[in-house]
């Protein structure tokens, strides 16, 4: 390696030369990994920020685009504290959470990781979105964890626009130790409930925790059933 090359891989250029490069769609795919990979190296918060661009953009062929997100993901993980910040902001700012949940996975315990997304869910609301993606990513998400925090954040969105969002609402709440807090909510979303698959979600989730329709509420209850379903006589939704 000469001396030009070693000044443009470390010299007080590299930096902003190599973010330039690695964030750029339309770069040269050589001249791109080789950006990934010095900024891979640096593991400081810049480096981070600049290799989070990648994540913004997708190119062909697929397996080259899956390679560099690998290695920009390596990098962001390898600097370990400086990252988190960054990711942090990538995490609000993405279309997707998807690779800065990975992320934070790596850099944050899992009571963090669930206190991060609950952050951004408050920045939800129930109202419709052209693309409500991202927030069926988190609460989907929610729904696979287990934090006493979720239910009070999540059952709000038991009335979202979006059906595919009160689904997973529903099942994030059911998959509580402390679901009982939603129950009341749970059951006013299946009163209020026009889809059918929602409304089996919950009611397969009273089956589970063999909950019982409250009596004042079997008549709001009853033509709400799906094709199937019955309340026995104390009130227990059966199929």
């Amino acid at each position: 390696m000469g001396l030009l090359d070693l000044f443009s891989r470390k010299g007080p250029g590299a930096l902003k030369k190599h973010a330039a490069r690695a964030g750029n769609k339309r770069a040269q795919n050589p001249d791109r990994w080789e950006s990934i990979q010095v900024l891979a190296g640096m593991h400081t918060r810049e480096a981070v920020e600049a290799l989070l661009r990648r994540f913004t953009f997708r190119i062909d062929p697929s397996i080259t685009d899956q390679e560099e997100k690998d290695a920009a993901f390596q990098g962001i993980v390898a600097a370990g504290s400086e990252a988190v910040e960054p990711v942090r902001q990538f995490l609000h700012s993405a279309d997707s959470i998807s690779w800065p949940l990975k992320m934070l996975e790596q850099l944050l315990s899992s009571e963090q990781v669930v206190a991060e997304l609950l952050a951004l869910l408050e920045r939800m609301d129930t109202e419709y979105e052209r693309d409500p993606e991202k927030k069926i990513q988190l609460i989907a998400y929610l729904e696979d964890r287990k934090d006493l925090r979720i239910v009070g954040a999540v059952r709000a969105f038991l009335e979202d626009v979006n059906e595919t969002v009160r689904f997973h609402s529903a099942g994030a709440v059911l998959a509580q130790d402390n679901a009982e807090e939603g129950r009341g909510a749970l059951l006013d979303a299946l009163v209020r409930e026009e889809s059918v698959r929602v409304r089996a979600r919950i009611l397969d989730g009273f089956v589970e925790r063999e909950w019982k329709i409250p009596e004042e509420r079997v008549d709001d209850v009853r033509p709400k059933l799906p094709n199937g379903w019955a309340l026995d006589a104390q009130g227990h939704p059966r199929r």
